[in-house]
């Protein structure tokens, strides 16, 4: 299915809501619910969706994921849209919040397995990136592999030094020059902290 835009999100407070609202109903002979959700980066919507069915009330919960483009300053006034799939066509997207896929009820469907075993690796990634420790402040960082620069330097060895349009971040100089660095996402990196004197 294709992407559905609208002017409006009719009445609800943000695009979660809404797609949380457009998820759950009750017909004679089928309920759904969502047990969970989550919007990640206001870009991806991710739901344990309840489904029961006929009179036995057969119960199995599986996930949804809904591309998001959300914008409320939009020229035309399509304010939102959404593109919905679930796992059993192995989204590419899998960031999916741990409390969602607890709540997933067993699979058959291939597909679905395979997005939730990648569900679970990216979380165990960011939970080892979470608690890698920072670099701080008067230490000495110490990388594995040379960092390549848009300047043609290849380095391994910074000091740690405060940044100081922001309490937030922190600067890199190098050793041998004294020339401050950036470097996104340095935990992504393998490294060493020493500790100043």
């Amino acid at each position: 299915m294709g992407w559905l835009y609208m002017q409006s999100l009719n009445g609800y407070s943000g695009p979660r809501q809404y797609l949380d609202a457009q998820f759950t109903f009750t017909r004679p002979d089928i309920r759904s619910k969502v047990l969970r959700s989550a919007l990640v980066g206001m870009r991806v919507y991710y739901a344990a969706i309840e489904i029961v069915r006929g009179p036995a009330g057969e119960r199995t919960v599986f996930a949804t994921v809904c591309l998001v483009n959300y914008n409320p300053r939009d020229r035309e006034g399509y304010i939102f849209g959404y593109k919905d799939m679930d796992e059993s066509v192995g989204p590419n997207e899998s960031e999916c919040p741990s409390g969602i896929l607890d709540l997933l009820t067993p699979t058959e469907y291939p597909y679905a397995k395979a997005w939730r075993e990648r569900c679970h690796a990216n979380l165990t990634a960011r939970r080892a990136l979470s608690n890698k420790p920072s670099p701080r402040p008067g230490q000495t960082i110490v990388f594995d592999e040379p960092l390549s620069f848009s300047d043609g330097r290849h380095l391994d060895r910074f000091e740690v030094v405060k940044n100081p349009r922001s309490h937030r971040t922190v600067l890199f100089r190098a050793a041998d020059t004294g020339g401050l660095y950036r470097i996104a996402n340095v935990k992504k990196w393998t490294y060493r902290l020493i500790d100043g004197r």
